[in-house]
């Protein structure tokens, strides 16, 4: 069973996901996670801390998802990179919950320079570990250097935040999330270098 904190960042990322950011409050948090409201703010102090908090969980949790499965993938960057980036867009319960909570979050840093921080925290070390994957997936290709790298990890990752929207919302369907994020990823790599010293056909 996991521990009360964790128990009331699972509901309010649970809540978001459902109804989003705006007036949500901390005694429907408190009912969703079965605790007193008390007890929320001894954790997270005020609203805005159990907000950010949830924001740091939600990352954390892809962490762990995308994580175990680059395990499966090799020491190869350009799958490592695929998986990575193809993690975020999974037909399950976990990763629809991450993605419409993350989504409403987003948003509502829009208005909360407090989460507008949390926000550009998280999404900038989604952008190195990505930026340093391209590096080394372009190391036997065409050279790109940090700046090239990095511009090519916030392309793919605003284009994955955009996808997952249109997905969750239903105006793109998975499969062809996929597609359109194949295809981008292979034009930010080029085409795939061949692993014997033969050119390629």
């Amino acid at each position: 069973m996991a521990d009360r904190p964790t128990q009331i960042l699972e509901a309010a990322a649970r809540l978001i996901a459902r109804r989003g950011v705006r007036g949500l409050r901390v005694e429907e948090v408190a009912a969703e996670a079965g605790v007193s409201t008390a007890l929320i703010y001894y954790h997270f102090k005020d609203r805005g801390g159990l907000l950010r908090r949830t924001m740091e969980f939600i990352n954390q949790r892809a962490v762990r998802y995308t994580d175990a499965a680059l395990a499966r993938s090799g020491d190869d960057p350009r799958t490592q990179l695929t998986d990575l980036l193809m993690l975020e867009l999974q037909d399950t319960a976990q990763v629809r919950e991450n993605s419409a909570a993350w989504g409403e979050l987003q948003a509502s840093a829009v208005f909360d320079p407090d989460l507008r921080e949390q926000l550009a925290i998280s999404t900038r070390a989604w952008v190195d570990d990505l930026a340093h994957l391209i590096r080394q997936a372009r190391s036997t290709g065409p050279a790109a250097g940090e700046a090239a790298s990095e511009a090519a990890a916030e392309r793919l990752t605003a284009l994955v935040e955009g996808l997952s929207g249109r997905w969750l919302s239903g105006t793109t369907s998975l499969g062809r999330a996929h597609e359109l994020l194949r295809d981008a990823i292979a034009l930010e790599l080029g085409p795939r270098q061949p692993t014997t010293g033969r050119p390629a056909p």
